[in-house]
């Protein structure tokens, strides 16, 4: 920037944050800033102005810069508030340069905006790819912190676990349960997994696809697999797209899959009150003696 608007703009720097804060005010109550409360807002708009004027005083683009944007995104805020922000900092920046004519040349308007641009666009570009590149780091960790989420595999006793499934699966998500599946099986040492589709809006041929051949890849590597939550328009849907999955037990529910694996490893489930009331009666008749 040119050294003679640089000292008028420094010199200003109070006049031309004011003009900046009042024109960026006026626009909060029909934007996205609108429900934003007065103190943040305007905490924010002095901390985004201050960020402005220190890249122009160190004479060059300043880390303050990528802080003050990852800031914004930890805020949940959009980035049009940068650019429609900096796109007020130069009309108001340029506007006031105009007005000093004992200073500046008003006839030069084309070399004061192009003097202006060259400051206020490294800035722009800066703040939008720091914002970019910290979304897209963001999005992507949310996205391995979802993935993770959407198939869990977890162990309910020695031998037995459960993986339930909720939403819509598609192939990406079908590939991911195959890998969790298979991993889980060996990580839990699990004889026998219970595929819960409760949560599952639609089985279609697409879905059952990937559910039996989640099933064929546990049976090579030695367990078995019980599909459960099979609720009665899945079931029909099942049975007129002609979809087999005899090669592996289903069950209405997970409590009944459940009892299919205890079975299944040799175990079971036994109601201890009839024995508690036998020993009652033990006692009772060794009292009467």
């Amino acid at each position: 920037m040119d050294e003679r608007l640089k000292n008028v703009v420094l010199e200003h720097s109070d006049d031309i944050v004011n003009m900046w804060l009042k024109e960026v005010d006026a626009h909060k109550k029909n934007d996205y800033t609108s429900t934003i409360s007065e103190e943040m807002f305007e905490n924010t708009n002095r901390e985004f102005v201050n960020v402005i004027f220190s890249s122009i005083e160190k004479q060059g683009l300043s880390s303050d810069l990528d802080d003050f944007s990852e800031r914004l995104i930890n805020l949940g805020w959009p980035l049009s508030y940068l650019t429609d922000g900096m796109q007020v900092f130069r009309r108001v920046v340029t506007d006031f340069i105009l007005k000093q004519s004992e200073k500046v040349n008003s006839d030069h308007f084309s070399e004061i905006l192009r003097e202006v641009d060259g400051w206020v666009d490294p800035i722009i570009n800066r703040l939008v790819n720091e914002y970019s590149g910290s979304w897209e780091h963001i999005v992507s960790l949310q996205r391995v912190a979802l993935q993770e989420l959407s198939a869990p595999l977890i162990p309910v006793m020695d031998n037995i676990t459960i993986m339930p499934l909720i939403g819509t699966i598609d192939t990406e998500r079908a590939k991911l349960i195959m890998e969790n599946l298979l991993d889980g099986v060996i990580k839990h040492n699990a004889e026998v997994v219970l595929i819960d589709i409760t949560g599952v809006p639609v089985v279609d041929t697409m879905v059952a696809h990937h559910i039996i051949q989640a099933a064929e890849a546990v049976r090579l590597i030695g367990s078995r697999c019980i599909l459960v939550g099979i609720r009665p328009e899945i079931a029909q849907t099942i049975v007129n797209l002609g979809i087999d999955l005899g090669k592996f037990p289903t069950k209405s529910s997970l409590r009944k899959g459940f009892q299919s694996a205890l079975e299944l490893t040799n175990r079971r489930i036994e109601d201890t009150r009839s024995n508690d009331q036998d020993i009652e009666k033990l006692i009772d008749s060794l009292d009467g003696e």
